[in-house]
């Protein structure tokens, strides 16, 4: 039975991951802040056939996160997998924010994968066996306007990732690491994110449901390898970055700052950015209306090998009519 550390468990993608796993039989470690959220969320798992372990924890505190680890051992025997998602953000110009908010941010959002990631090795190596998977964001190659802490802890967390890829290879070790990078998701982080805009915040369309980053997420921790780029907007923005950043500037600074607002005023709802709003919201946001349920880009990178083979099947298929072709009288 495979035993998971999941952070950010008790929402959004979190929460779709944790049923996802719970499917499968899984032994789940729930890590996030609000434990009437981590209740509801084990109930879950446990009614779809898995086993859970509610932990309220702040993955800002690194003393906290390796204490998780040792419950979680205690309770399902060694980790298997350990999956960072857990995230804060806040939408606002850079001019407007404050350096604490910048700090929370990345305590978050950052650090909080770092701690994660420690606590996961702190026990895999000495075994060589595991599996860390970060859950990053296509905004970790692309930045956008409104959202710099976040852009900017999602880059932080690839390079180090990416730093410790390199270690890890050096040293021979069997343990795995990847990052799934995410669209836009219908999540509840629209609904307490920290906001200085002056219409409601919105995920960047096309927006996609949180079952899909889930199932994309589910496959990667299963088939380890070095990164997954979830939805079909994940593979325009960071191909983009590369061919052509300075026309991605100018894209994105007409068409993300409207993007990221309603149409609806906001109203001074409560944000979850130092401490977690109450109520259990599930894994949706608001947007369902809006939301894709599936994606033909996870589904050809789920089968990539199969994509490529019959792909290279075809043109080596049509390469060999054309010499038949060339040859015959």
């Amino acid at each position: 039975m495979t035993t998971i550390a999941l952070t950010g468990a008790s929402a959004g993608v979190g929460r779709a991951l944790a049923r996802r796993f719970a499917r499968d039989g899984a032994q789940i470690g729930l890590i996030a802040r609000d434990p009437g959220r981590l209740d509801a969320t084990a109930a879950e798992v446990e009614d779809l056939g898995g086993r859970a372990l509610a932990i309220p924890c702040d993955v800002a505190d690194a003393a906290a996160v390796d204490a998780a680890a040792d419950r979680i051992e205690s309770a399902f025997g060694p980790i298997d997998i350990w999956i960072n998602a857990a995230m804060v953000t806040v939408l606002s110009p850079v001019h407007a924010m404050t350096a604490e908010e910048y700090r929370r941010v990345t305590d978050v959002t950052y650090l909080g994968f770092v701690h994660g990631t420690l606590s996961a090795l702190k026990r895999m190596r000495g075994r060589d066996h595991g599996h860390i998977v970060q859950v990053g964001s296509a905004l970790s190659y692309r930045s956008i306007p409104l959202q710099s802490a976040y852009c900017g802890a999602k880059h932080a967390m690839l390079g180090f990732t990416d730093s410790l890829r390199s270690e890890l290879i050096h040293e021979g070790s069997a343990i795995r690491l990847s990052v799934a990078h995410l669209p836009a998701v219908n999540t509840p982080q629209f609904q307490w994110m920290r906001n200085r805009m002056p219409r409601r915040p919105q995920p960047l369309p096309p927006i996609f449901q949180p079952e899909v980053a889930a199932d994309g997420i589910h496959h990667l921790a299963l088939n380890p390898r070095r990164e997954m780029w979830i939805g079909g907007s994940s593979w325009q923005a960071i191909l983009g970055q590369k061919i052509a950043p300075g026309l991605m500037d100018r894209i994105l600074a007409r068409r993300a700052w409207e993007g990221q607002m309603t149409q609806e005023p906001a109203g001074g709802d409560p944000d979850n950015l130092f401490d977690a709003v109450p109520g259990d919201v599930g894994a949706h946001g608001p947007f369902d209306d809006r939301a894709k349920a599936g994606s033909a880009a996870l589904t050809l990178s789920e089968h990539r090998t199969a994509v490529l083979g019959g792909a290279a099947l075809g043109l080596g298929a049509a390469a060999l009519a054309a010499w038949l072709v060339r040859r015959s009288p």
